[in-house]
């Protein structure tokens, strides 16, 4: 039976809520009334480009966390995996993984950037003295690179449909059905009535990746700084609009449920999930992702730091706004709206079906039942493809400053070869989609190896390079005391946590991943291409470090 939210679910509700918004609160509070440091421009003595404001590297390390799966993934994880009760394992989470590894981050990121290092090879040879340590941090390069080969595919379908949404070509498709034919079609899945081409998709890749060239070729302070200052303040209104619109639908005369309902289904806490391992590694996984840990690009961005910014206040505030959009806006919009269209047992089938299917069909149908359907569902799209760029000028960025900071190329050369790279790899991707090449990379570089990645970083921060050292690095004109427990937290608790979910994850899919287990035999073929291709841009990173560290030798003498 249906229900809307129960006593147990407004709880899980206003201790969510509350949290995030009181932290929220409190940090940037604190940032505002921080006592202002000395600016001294956009680049420092040695050339190095610099933030040029404070809000501004907030916010762009805000948009490189929030992505896509701040609006699809965490509501279809939270829905599945016990409600309300889920909150308990992903504040866990938040708490002994993710506010961790995001101040670990940081710390080796600055530290890395005073010493002429934007990338995570030579942070990680300066936090551990031997040879081997630079080739462990070819994975910081290596990793992001491949995911954002597929991610700016999966962008170029937010900018398309909410192109769509606001021309008004799909609306007349009023069932699941056909707007999966739909979105398959504009894939290049199959060639069907509503494209007949791979144009349209060709159109948008297209200019996603003009986009991500711009605000890259334009540099930290002119290009990427001034994306995330706009963009996150619209990517925020839009949310709330569209939140406020959904709590404010009651129970569509179109519609099966109410939203009310919708917020039960999402809130409503199933204790007894509680006791199963996997949600607690469902959990674990997702503030591993929402946050964009282990993917080096929090170093990236931190290596443009001055030697005396706090690291940890910011760090604090990045993973609140992070939490904000996820928890507060990701937990309000897709799930409630579908229970209310779909009901309880047609939305947990969607969400069985995966994030994209309630992004890119349910949700389209359910725009052309509501006033002004176009307007909100160009909202919606736009939203995520804001989300979504973000994130991919992130995801870029550790490939260029290597090649900046270890070959001293100028920026714009730098620019141009990273993405002449990724464009012969992302026709790959498009061109063997439909036989499940994306999905293979995104389990290899985007699950499973940012877990191997963290998990070697967090060792090498509180082990070899030592907590102590690193806890007063930290603190380097630090604009918020951590509580000393978290010293105890970094040396122990997150170092085990990560190994579990590492042993976990391995446990569980990573055999069957490997041996390729139910997997269709004529898509085996590609899933090895995807394979080849992942390895080949991780040999090719560790020949890059290699010739950078020869040339440093040879300068050196």
């Amino acid at each position: 039976m249906n229900q809307g939210l129960s006593t147990w679910g407004w709880i899980s509700l206003a201790v969510a809520w509350g949290t995030i918004l009181g932290l929220t609160i409190y940090c940037f509070s604190r940032v505002l009334l921080a006592k202002r440091k000395k600016e001294p421009g956009p680049t420092d003595k040695g050339g190095r480009a610099l933030w040029g404001s404070r809000i501004g590297l907030i916010l762009a390390m805000a948009g490189n966390a929030i992505g896509l799966g701040n609006f699809l993934r965490f509501p279809v994880k939270a829905a599945a995996n016990g409600g309300g009760a889920f909150m308990i394992p992903y504040f866990c989470a938040l708490l002994f993984l993710g506010i961790p590894l995001m101040w670990v981050e940081w710390s080796i990121g600055r530290h890395g950037g005073v010493h002429g290092h934007g990338t995570t090879p030579g942070m990680f040879s300066l936090l551990w003295k031997h040879p081997l340590a630079k080739y462990l941090g070819a994975l910081g390069i290596s990793l992001p690179f491949t995911i954002v080969v597929y991610y700016n595919f999966i962008e170029s379908w937010t900018l398309g449909f909410a192109w769509f949404s606001g021309t008004g070509k799909y609306f007349g498709l009023t069932t699941r059905d056909a707007m999966g034919q739909f979105l398959h079609g504009f894939q290049g899945v199959e060639h069907n009535q509503f494209f007949a081409s791979w144009l349209p998709v060709i159109v948008f890749i297209g200019l996603t990746i003009f986009l991500n060239y711009y605000f890259l070729h334009k540099g930290i302070s002119k290009g990427i700084e001034v994306l995330a200052k706009i963009g996150m303040p619209v990517l925020f209104v839009f949310g709330i609009i569209l939140a406020v619109r959904v709590l404010t639908l009651g129970h569509p005369a179109s519609g099966v449920a109410s939203v009310n309902e919708g917020m039960g289904f999402m809130w409503n806490p199933d204790f007894s999930q509680l006791s199963r391992f996997t949600v607690w590694l469902v959990a674990a996984g997702q503030i591993f992702f929402t946050l964009s840990l282990g993917q080096g690009i929090i170093n990236t961005y931190a290596s443009y730091l001055r030697e005396k910014d706090d690291v940890t206040l910011n760090g604090l505030s990045t993973s609140m706004t992070n939490e904000f959009a996820e928890v507060i806006l990701g937990g309000t919009i897709a799930i409630p709206v579908a229970v209310a269209f779909f009901g309880v047992a047609e939305t947990r089938l969607i969400a069985q079906e995966g994030a994209f299917n309630l992004g890119f069909q349910a949700l389209p149908v359910i725009f052309q039942k509501l006033p002004l359907g176009h307007i909100l569902g160009a909202m919606w799209f736009f939203l995520l493809f804001i989300a979504g760029i973000t994130s991919s000028v992130a995801l870029t960025s550790p490939a260029v400053a290597f090649l900046e900071d270890e070959f001293k190329w100028q920026r714009a050369k730098a620019v141009n070869t990273v993405f002449a790279v990724m464009l012969a790899c992302t026709v790959a991707v498009v061109a063997f989609f439909r036989f499940g090449f994306l999905d293979e990379l995104d389990f290899w570089a985007g699950t499973f190896g940012l877990v191997v990645f963290a998990t070697i970083e967090i060792i090498l921060f509180s082990w070899v390079f030592g907590v102590r050292k690193g806890w007063a690095d930290m603190h380097q004109g630090a604009d918020l005391k951590v509580p000393r427990i978290f010293k105890f937290i970094l040396k122990y608790v997150t170092p085990v946590y990560m190994l579990v979910v590492l042993g976990g994850w391995a446990y569980q899919e990573a055999i069957s991943k490997l041996l390729m287990k139910g997997e269709p035999a004529a898509n085996r073929p590609y899933l090895w291409g995807a394979r080849a291709m992942f390895l080949g841009l991780i040999l090719v990173t560790i020949l890059m470090v290699w010739l950078a560290w020869r040339k440093r030798k040879g300068q050196e003498k």
